[in-house]
């Protein structure tokens, strides 16, 4: 009873940890999707002194004077985009809402509620949330990965203009870390959502036990 107790306090924990990281993963996730900050301009060549910066994101470009003053334009046409940025909004858009989906399966498997009464259910409901976050991990890193090997691959290519060449952007790396913190908390989820066994086999070898001690004590009656 003992360790069974101290058991689901561990559970407990690891379970709090992990949508602690789910929360930050959430909110990188959003800063990725909504920051115009995946490619910046690349101050080389010539373009070493400028008096504004180019930055552009998934869903607008802005221009940064040098004053401070910053203008935003929406992308007239999705057809205008690279596929990588196509893509990018897709993935992390569904990645998001499978994070809010598996924080809601968490909390209703989680030990310290009581959303769910039967404890052979719980572990389950866990591992799929768990699960859940591992897939909002890959879907976050994989785009923001994909734009950045564009990146680095055009800022190498002697054939681009230097005006056209980019750097990488806040929202590259905050979306690495991300990922990262995603698939920490599903993999956590994984390893300690296991079927809690060990009681009724327990209790099965208490009565077998018992059972086979107070035999001999017939035979002699």
């Amino acid at each position: 009873m003992h360790l069974t107790h101290s058991s689901r306090m561990g559970s407990s924990g690891v379970q709090i940890v992990c949508m602690a990281l789910a929360i930050l993963g959430l909110i990188a996730t959003i800063v990725t999707i909504a920051v115009p900050r995946w490619r910046i301009s690349a101050f080389i060549g010539n373009n070493i002194i400028t008096a504004q910066v180019q930055e552009e994101g998934l869903w607008m470009e802005c221009v940064v004077q040098s004053t401070g003053q910053q203008q935003c334009k929406s992308y007239e046409s999705l057809l205008i985009l690279g596929s990588d940025i196509q893509a990018a909004r897709a993935m992390t858009i569904i990645s998001s809402m499978l994070i809010v989906l598996s924080l809601l399966i968490l909390c209703a498997g989680a030990d310290f509620t009581t959303c769910i009464e039967n404890e052979e259910v719980k572990p389950k409901v866990s591992l799929v949330s768990g699960i859940g976050l591992i897939l909002a991990g890959l879907l976050l890193i994989i785009p923001v990965s994909w734009s950045a090997n564009n990146i680095i691959r055009d800022f190498n290519n002697p054939l681009v203009a230097e005006a056209k060449k980019r750097e990488l952007g806040a929202c590259i790396f905050v979306g690495w870390g991300g990922g990262v913190l995603l698939l920490i908390a599903g993999g956590l989820l994984c390893c300690f959502s296991r079927p809690r066994s060990g009681g009724p086999s327990g209790t099965a070898k208490y009565y077998s036990n018992s059972a086979a001690a107070s035999a001999p004590s017939k035979n002699y009656v």
